[in-house]
């Protein structure tokens, strides 16, 4: 595992319910502020359940996809905890 994806995991790891991060912040969070793509990448291949990375959204305020159950899935985890209305 390189140092950037421990990072990344790391700061995932300690978003709260009900709040959500963006992959820009996790990047800057993580000391890589232009990474936000390869926040992505970390995401996209995550399949460790300790690791909330449906917290982890768009820019835009969009959500973005979930590798585990696609955006509906993303939505309805972010809505079950508050952080979506």
């Amino acid at each position: 595992m390189t140092p950037f994806r421990e990072k990344v995991l790391a700061i995932v790891r300690k978003i709260p319910k009900g709040s959500v991060m963006t992959y820009g912040d996790v990047a800057r969070e993580a000391g890589s502020p232009r990474a936000a793509r390869a926040v992505g990448a970390v995401m996209k291949t995550n399949y460790d359940p300790t690791v909330p990375c449906h917290r982890v959204i768009r820019s835009n305020g969009m959500i973005g996809n979930y590798n585990r159950g696609g955006q509906r899935k993303k939505m309805a985890l972010l809505r079950a905890e508050g952080a979506l209305r």
